[in-house]
């Protein structure tokens, strides 16, 4: 090797490691920050984090893309567990839920997530997806009949993407190989997401300001573990590839399904997720609201207002 280029490798090196300790410590940090809030369940290979509180008919909540059960807890889930059983969980590779082997596409999180539901005694649950856990509710609807009692989605992801949301485009760079997904979260893409965080919030809670302690009491800090963050990009690519075969499907859900979305949502489309699925869906209701796409948080009071309508429909 040439002096030159040798020195330039050592350079390489050198800043690669300090990105890898650095994108370490503030993972470390969000975990201070945002420490587990329940219970752990293990299921297929995977970790299941929850939270379980009230009492009534059950509903499980399972939130979106870079979230965590804090979107809930945040202010929705104590308003539904006034008359409900209300559990929380954190996808698998989200939050502080794991999973073994290969990374878990919406069809394996749908099929980890019924597990846990089975593990925990949880008998016909009403089903509430926010974003992508809308689309991992419907697959776990289309592949467990019985196994909810109905759905609720909130600002669902139903349909192909035709390219990333503005708000996640970063996290479609890089995606190919799980190597360099992996590569990439624990060097350049936290301080990257760091940079760019509040631009990234800004976008997802649009038109509506976001709340000014969502990375505590939202657990907004867990989105910048490298863990998270790879987890983030496997799903950003894969999800959209699955979603034309399960829209596909559509039609033989028999359950109950309500959706709820934001005629503002600067993330997903309320006419190409939420129209096109009430049109494929049979027992599909559409609720078309003001607002953006977090609405457990920025409109918590209406969504459990949803959320109970979901509960009684038949």
């Amino acid at each position: 090797m040439k002096p030159k280029a040798g020195r330039a490798a050592i350079a390489a090196a050198g800043v690669g490691g300090a990105l890898a300790l650095f994108s370490h410590w503030r993972g470390r940090r969000a975990e201070a920050q945002v420490p587990p809030d329940g219970a752990f369940v293990a299921v297929d290979g995977a970790r299941l984090h929850y939270t379980d509180q009230g009492e009534g008919p059950p509903v499980v909540m399972i939130h979106g893309l870079g979230g965590q059960l804090r979107n809930f807890s945040y202010a929705l889930a104590d308003l539904v567990a006034r008359h409900h059983r209300v559990i929380l969980i954190d996808r698998p590779r989200s939050g502080y839920s794991t999973a073994a082997g290969a990374e878990p596409d919406v069809a394996a999180q749908a099929r980890i997530v019924a597990a846990g539901i089975r593990a925990l005694g949880i008998e016909r649950p009403l089903l509430v997806g926010h974003s992508l856990g809308g689309a991992v509710a419907l697959a776990l609807a289309l592949d467990d009949p019985g196994l909810a009692s109905g759905l609720a989605l909130i600002a669902p992801l139903t349909q192909p993407q035709p390219e990333p949301p503005p708000a996640f485009r970063s996290m479609a760079v890089g995606t190919a190989s799980r190597a360099g997904r992996l590569a990439l979260a624990h060097t350049l893409a936290v301080p990257l997401a760091m940079a760019t965080a509040p631009a990234t919030l800004r976008a997802v809670f649009a038109p509506e300001p976001a709340p000014s302690d969502f990375a505590v009491r939202g657990g907004g800090a867990l989105a910048l573990r490298p863990g998270n963050i790879a987890a983030a990009m496997f799903e950003m690519r894969r999800a959209s590839e699955e979603m034309g075969p399960l829209s596909a499907r559509y039609g033989e859900l028999t359950l109950p399904v309500a959706i709820l979305y934001g005629r503002e949502d600067q993330v997903l489309d309320h006419r190409r997720d939420g129209e096109a699925a009430a049109r494929q869906i049979p027992r599909c209701r559409l609720e078309l609201v003001e607002g953006g796409h977090m609405l457990p948080v920025t409109q918590p009071e209406l969504t459990a207002r949803f959320i109970e309508r979901a509960a009684t429909a038949r």
